[in-house]
């Protein structure tokens, strides 16, 4: 089992506090049968761990990991679709493929602290004030397919992984 944590994509992109959570909301019902998420409960108060590449993304030193597993309990997070766990940058988590016939869609938002943006410029948004405008700005929108003045992440920019073609 190889665990990842957020904070190792973020560190990579020069942010240097772990000040950092995320918020996974299942859509579907996610078991230990399709492959929920995993994590080593409390591992988040070990620190950093280092990252490097297996598989082609970023995961975490597997000899630190199996020392956390002797002190961090394992367990399985499963989640009723709409039901959502917060978890800290630095928490170790992974997930097994689903091998299953259920489909298992989750929605994760990863948030930081205004005052944790990058030293360097790169794909991940940094903090800005956001225009706040009324909900029926939505319905109001006239431009739905002009992407001119947008912004999209290049695979090929993220240093958390290996793009072997594009």
């Amino acid at each position: 089992m190889i665990l990842i944590c957020y904070n190792k994509y973020w560190y990579k992109n020069s942010l240097l506090y772990p000040h950092l959570m995320s918020v996974m909301t299942s859509i579907d019902k996610s078991s230990k049968e399709n492959g929920c998420l995993e994590i080593l409960e409390g591992s988040h108060k070990c620190g950093r761990i280092d990252h490097g590449f297996v598989g082609g993304q970023t995961g975490a030193d597997v000899d630190r990991v199996e020392l956390i597993r002797q002190v961090c309990p394992h367990k399985y997070v499963e989640l009723d679709p709409g039901d959502a766990v917060f978890f800290h940058c630095n928490l170790l988590h992974t997930s097994q493929a689903n091998t299953s016939p259920h489909r298992r869609w989750v929605y994760i938002c990863c948030y930081n602290l205004k005052s944790n943006n990058s030293i360097h410029e790169h794909h991940w948004a940094s903090y800005r004030k956001i225009d706040v405008v009324p909900d029926s700005a939505i319905m109001e929108c006239t431009n739905e397919t002009d992407m001119s003045g947008k912004q999209f992440a290049d695979p090929r920019e993220n240093k958390t992984v290996i793009v072997t073609s594009y």
